[in-house]
C-alpha cells in the first residue's frame, strides 16, 4: 500500500509541472508579460521554464534524475516566488475589486510555489527504494 501511495504522490506532484510547463508553450504570448523586465529576451525565458517544468515532471514520473531535477526545480520555484510572486504582491494596485484580487492572486500564487518547491525539497532527498 505504501508504494502504491508514493506512486501515486509522485504522480500528483508531476502533474502541475507537466501541466504548466506546456502552457508555456501554448500560452507563451500570454505569459511574456510575467518574465520580469530586467531578463532579456522575455519569450526565450517563458519557453525555458516551461521545459524545465516538463523536464522535472518526466523525471518525477520516471523517477530518472528525480533528486538533481527535485533540486533544481525548488531552485526555479523559489526563483519565482522572488521575482514574479512577490513583487506583484508588493505592488501597489487600486483600491478595487480587481485590485485586491490581483493581490490575492500573486499571494496565492507565492504560496503554492514555495510548498511546491518544499515538496520538490522532499523527492530530492528522499531515501532511495529498492
Amino acid at each position: 500500500m505504501q508504494s502504491l501511495l508514493h506512486l501515486l504522490g509522485r504522480l500528483l506532484l508531476a502533474l502541475p509541472f507537466l501541466v504548466f510547463g506546456v502552457g508555456h508553450f501554448q500560452h507563451a504570448d500570454r505569459m511574456v508579460g510575467l518574465v520580469p523586465s530586467w531578463l532579456p529576451d522575455d519569450r526565450a525565458w517563458v519557453f525555458a521554464t516551461g521545459a524545465c517544468l516538463v523536464a522535472a515532471g518526466v523525471a518525477f514520473v520516471l523517477r530518472r534524475f528525480d533528486r538533481l531535477a527535485g533540486f533544481l526545480l525548488a531552485v526555479l520555484l523559489l526563483a519565482f516566488v522572488f521575482t514574479v510572486h512577490l513583487p506583484a504582491w508588493r505592488a501597489p494596485v487600486s483600491d478595487t475589486v480587481s485590485g485586491a484580487l490581483l493581490k490575492n492572486m500573486a499571494f496565492a500564487g507565492m504560496l503554492k510555489d514555495a510548498g511546491l518547491a518544499g515538496a520538490a525539497l522532499i523527492v530530492a532527498t528522499m531515501p532511495r527504494r529498492r
